[in-house]
């Protein structure tokens, strides 16, 4: 693949266009504007196809109209894809809320077109093993699925286990790199990990400890669900730990014949976490 700066000199060249042509239209673009920062001079245009100099972004909005091209195309030559902002953001945490409009550019992503036929909403799954085709759509989050670290589990609408801190219906995201348990004192159910975990036949999400070669699968204090002892590698495997959530709290309801009753944990004082 030809560096940008010669493919910028090939295009220009494809649409009959001198040197002189680009100057005299990038000087009406910065006259329009009021700022001379959009004219590209003959010289720095020649630097831009020959030298490899980086243009700044007003030359290269300019260019970009000129040689009639989309700019997000442009700033792909220079390693710059939008489609890429979704993954990114996550690498930045301001510390206040915010209202975004950064994915506003993102042209495409690739997401789920074709699921297997098995996948059953009442049960939990992992969707990593029910996706059988990825494809382009205009979404923008959803461009994370595509990581290869991270794989992607739904939580079943009859899996109360982590009821009402995870709400059935829910999509998580799971971190393929984390299957030791966590130990300590947590501070809050906030703070103590949740792990995705592949049962012999289902799927689920919940808090873990260990106990010799079993692992304990912990619920939710208010969940219906009754604590399990499971024999590691054996009758469960720990696919990873949850690291993010897709939730709706708005419309929820229980599938019916299935509500989620108040466990006995419900009545007694709060507790420390182990």
């Amino acid at each position: 693949m030809l560096p940008p700066g010669q493919r910028l000199r090939v295009l220009r060249e494809q649409l009959g266009l001198t040197i002189r042509d680009v100057e005299g239209a990038s000087g009406r673009i910065a006259a329009r504007h009021g700022s001379e920062d959009f004219a590209v001079s003959p010289s720095r245009l020649s630097d831009i196809e020959t030298k490899g100099l980086l243009p700044n972004i007003y030359r290269l909005y300019s260019l970009s109209v000129i040689y009639r091209r989309d700019l997000r195309e442009m700033l792909e030559w220079y390693g710059i894809d939008l489609n890429e902002t979704a993954a990114d953001m996550g690498l930045s945490e301001p510390p206040k809320s915010h209202i975004s409009g950064t994915l506003d550019s993102v042209a495409s992503v690739n997401v789920p077109v074709r699921l297997d036929p098995a996948f059953d909403l009442r049960r939990s799954a992992n969707l990593g093993r029910m996706i059988e085709r990825w494809g382009v759509v205009p979404a923008a989050y959803l461009s994370q699925f595509s990581s290869t670290r991270y794989t992607y589990g739904y939580l079943g609408r009859e899996d109360f286990t982590m009821y009402p801190l995870l709400l059935p219906g829910s999509f998580l995201q799971v971190d393929e790199a984390v299957h030791t348990v966590a130990e300590g004192n947590w501070r809050s159910e906030y703070e103590r990990p949740i792990y995705f975990l592949e049962l012999r036949d289902d799927y689920t999400a919940c808090w873990c400890s260990l106990k010799g070669d079993y692992l304990v699968l912990q619920p939710h204090p208010l969940s219906p669900t009754p604590m399990r002892m499971l024999k590691l590698s054996q009758e469960v495997e720990i696919l990873g730990q949850v690291v993010g959530i897709a939730m709706r709290l708005d419309g929820w309801r229980p599938t019916a014949g299935r509500e989620a009753p108040a466990s006995a944990e419900a009545t007694k004082a709060p507790r420390r976490l182990n």
